[in-house]
């Protein structure tokens, strides 16, 4: 799916070796930097043109007054964006007094490497100037993960046949408020509606604090005007030269510049090594903030570079033991499956406490919120990997408790309900009907909770304050639903109003995926209270007291969750997405024409929420995480109904349709599913991978290899396989952690292993055997098959003879098609 002369296939790299500015928003992204906590893209160090010039932190943000065109009670009041910190990559390159522009420059040789196991960005290029001298640049670039606050820049400037005057300027900038005299305006010029982008703030954002300069150290600090947050950066500046040269400084409250003048002699390199501290805080004075940078950039320097890059090698080292995941014989599928856990690791390792947003730290689409993808498609790739960094984005759950709260009181219900898009805690979707109303989020929260829990044994987490979130979300489902008495001995609750995953259709009644989360919600937080009754009294106390907690809720909890209403149609044989969802017409998405794709971007809500079709998976991912509610059998006559309806204009649901399809038996159908998912922002298959890294996708690419491929389930705390290995793939190779065991899992065409490295006895079943592995042991159990083949893909036909519950039959159509000419090809996705 890639370019492979531009793109060559390495198996722990990404390397470029041709630049094209036609594509820089693209390689932007891919070759993003970041730990969690700070992130930078792709851009060239001469930091002149780019589609976007991005240096972000985790919940840096702005705020402002959301303007409705019409209010109503219980809107959301504020929005939310993360802020453009101060650019710090900046080292522009004159020779001659011509700068290095690579849009215009003569480029004789040039790569550009994103090294997966050093974490370092790198680039080196040979240009030929326009006095006919030959300058050999090279840069490196490294976020650090070990020192959260550090990062690392490099130039190395060689003129290879000639002496030459050489500059290098080293600056900082404040982009948010303005772009220098280079950079101009994002890229985005000409594009018209697109409500994934980010909200754009016209007044200043960034105040001036305080800023200074002392020798090689650079210092500015700011006050985000309506948010209150802080933030400061500080660069220290050397230079390694045998060539004669003056250094000079410039400093203004939104520019700082350390100038290297050389008189560089042929051959004599010139290298420059910028040490940079960021940090933040949700109201610190700046002056705390820059001496946090001082202490940073102090211990840094005093372990010089070499031990900085030392510790990110030992770092990702540590990383892959736990991560990584082996496909032989497919070295393109190698090389992206481990640049999509690579960007898992650059959007969640150092997060800390803070959220993962949908596009990690690699740009400012969607505005840098925290959604449910980090619950459902990312927490379960940290819990059975890397499990400390599922319980700090768990704690950053806990800790929005108060404003979920809050919210919940302000939509007339008990407990709390989590905010469907936000940064600082708050509602930030001024779209109720494919936001608010996306209540599963509080199931999607509880899920991830247990899933950590079932996954680590981590009970102490979930006693100590964690308990609180399945409580509070159980709380809102026993309000916002209603008891239906059938007759003297059946009554059956329900849930109005709601949305669930899928977009397209809106605001409705008992959606299955909702329903069915929430009666996991329900019984899950009733089940822990009561194990925290028996194996904590004390701490059971302290709960009931806490959170004015009786039993009666409880056993009210546990009679919803025994009767919840799961839509089913006796006619199709399958579950409706919501009680209503049948009687919609089918839309003709075979006939759909391509330039009306996504379907978001070119129909009014109102034309799409009158049909049957679907955004993203939303059945489909209740068969995936609720699967031991539901046959095979209902797998199957689900999954068929609905593939054939999902347009696949959310970057969602690749990843789950690949593993529902691989369980049950569209093998093939399962494999391009995952191309799709694991290709979709290198090869920028939906057309926004400029806006940043997809990182829900790129962790549902580890569930389609684990749970789909690997057959992986972990249903009420038992861990299990049942493998659908790809026909052309020789072995799958993953680790997992299993309550403190380290295993290895190898599967073959005509075999699963499974071995304990590190940890105690695991129990385990494959295939509905039972196994225990002891440590140091390798289980090998044979496999007759890789499960059921189905050839093909459903298809639309399926509805032709198709009638509903009432006997009326089922129509596939097409709405009107709009004449209007669009003003610019739109960017597609997610």
């Amino acid at each position: 799916m890639m370019d492979r002369e531009r793109f060559p296939v390495d198996p722990w790299k990404l390397v470029e070796k041709k630049f094209d500015v036609e594509s820089a928003g693209l390689t932007e992204t891919l070759f993003s930097i970041g730990n969690g906590y700070l992130g930078m893209r792709g851009n060239n160090a001469e930091g002149r043109k780019a589609h976007e010039h991005g240096t972000f932190i985790n919940g840096l943000h702005e705020t402002w007054q959301i303007r409705h065109a019409e209010q109503a009670y219980g809107f959301a009041e504020v929005g939310q964006t993360i802020v453009n910190a101060p650019d710090a990559k900046v080292m522009r390159l004159y020779v001659d007094d011509e700068p290095l522009s690579l849009d215009e420059a003569e480029l004789l040789d040039y790569t550009r490497t994103l090294d997966f196991r050093s974490g370092e960005l790198s680039r080196e290029l040979l240009w030929f100037t326009p006095a006919g001298k030959r300058v050999r640049v090279k840069t490196t670039r490294m976020v650090s993960f070990v020192e959260r606050h550090l990062a690392l820049l490099t130039m190395e400037v060689t003129v290879e046949d000639a002496d030459a005057p050489v500059t290098i300027s080293c600056q900082m900038l404040n982009r948010q408020d303005g772009e220098d005299e280079y950079g101009g305006a994002p890229g985005r010029s000409g594009k018209t509606f697109d409500p994934r982008k980010t909200d754009k703030i016209s007044d200043r954002v960034l105040i001036p604090g305080e800023y200074w300069q002392d020798g090689g150290r650079s210092v500015l600090s700011y006050r985000v005007a309506n948010s209150g947050m802080t933030v400061a950066v500080a660069a220290d500046h050397t230079i390694d030269t045998d060539n004669d040269y003056v250094h000079r400084t410039i400093i203004e409250p939104d520019i700082a510049k350390n100038v290297y003048r050389v008189q560089a002699k042929a051959g004599v390199p010139i290298s420059i090594t910028k040490f940079v501290s960021y940090h933040s805080s949700r109201g610190a004075p700046t002056r705390e903030l820059i001496n946090r940078c001082r202490r940073t950039l102090d211990r840094a320097r005093s372990e010089g570079i070499a031990a900085q890059s030392d510790k990110q090698r030992d770092w990702l080292d540590t990383y892959w033991r736990a991560s990584d995941v082996e496909v032989d014989g497919q070295p393109e599928i190698q090389q992206a499956v481990r640049w999509n856990l690579l960007q898992l690791a650059q959007a969640a390792a150092r997060a800390d406490g803070l959220g993962i947003p949908a596009k990690g730290l690699t740009g400012s689409g969607y505005s840098g919120h925290y959604f449910w993808d980090t619950e459902i498609y990312v927490l379960p790739f940290l819990s059975y990997t890397t499990p400390l960094f599922a319980r700090n984005a768990l704690r950053m759950r806990e800790q929005m408790l108060p404003a979920a709260r809050k919210r919940a009181a302000q939509l007339n219900e008990d407990g709390a309900l989590f905010p469907w898009r936000t940064i600082s805690g708050e509602e930030a979707s001024a779209y109720y009907a494919a936001g608010t109303a996306q209540y599963h989020i509080n199931a999607d929260v509880t899920y991830a909770l247990a899933r950590y829990v079932r996954a680590t044994g981590d009970t102490e987490f979930l006693h100590r304050g964690a308990i609180d979130i399945a409580v509070e979300t159980a709380r809102l489902w026993a309000t916002l639903g209603f008891w239906r008495i059938v007759d003297e001995d059946t009554e059956t609750f329900h849930i109005h109003g709601v949305t669930g995953p899928d977009e397209y259709t809106t605001v409705v009644n008992d959606n299955l995926f909702t329903n069915v989360m929430a009666r996991f919600n329900l019984r899950y937080a009733a089940q822990s209270v009561r194990e925290l009754e028996q194996s904590d009294p004390q701490g059971y106390a302290l709960l009931i007291a806490r959170l004015a907690l009786s039993d009666s809720e409880i056993e009210e909890w546990e009679r919803i969750g025994a009767s919840m209403a799961i839509p089913y149609s006796e006619a199709l044989g399958i579950h409706p997405q919501d009680s209503l969802f049948l009687d919609r017409e089918v839309w003709d998405l075979a006939n759909t024409p391509k330039d009306q794709m996504p379907l978001l971007l070119h129909f009014h809500p109102l034309v799409i929420y009158r049909f049957q079709v679907l955004k993203q998976a939303d059945v489909v991912l209740a068969l995936f995480l609720q699967g031991d509610e539901f046959t095979h059998e209902e797998k199957l006559a689900d999954f068929e109904y609905y593939d054939p309806l999902t347009t696949g204009d959310s970057t969602l649901s690749g990843a789950v349709q690949s593993i529902i399809a691989a369980e049950i038996g569209y093998q093939d159908l399962a494999l391009d599913y995952f191309h799709d998912s694991l290709f979709v922002d290198l090869a920028d298959l939906h057309n926004n991978a400029a806006d940043g890294v997809h990182v829900a996708s790129a962790g549902g690419v580890w569930s389609s290899l684990v749970s789909g491929f690997g057959g992986m389930r972990d249903y009420d705390g038992r861990l299990s396989f049942d493998p659908r290995l790809p026909a052309e793939w020789t072995k799958l190779a993953f680790n997992l952690m299993w309550r403190g065991s380290k295993l290895v899992v190898r599967l073959r065409p005509n075999e699963l292993s499974v071995t304990v490295v590190e940890g105690e006895a695991v129990e385990l079943s494959v295939r509905g055997t039972s196994y225990t592995v002891e440590p140091g042991a390798e289980l090998v159990v044979s496999l007759r098959d890789q499960g059921p083949r189905i050839p093909g893909k459903p298809t639309q036909r399926i509805h032709s003879r198709a009638r509903r519950d009432d006997g009326t039959l089922m129509t596939a159509s097409l709405p009107v098609v709009s004449n209007l000419v669009q003003e610019d090809d739109l960017e597609g996705d997610s």
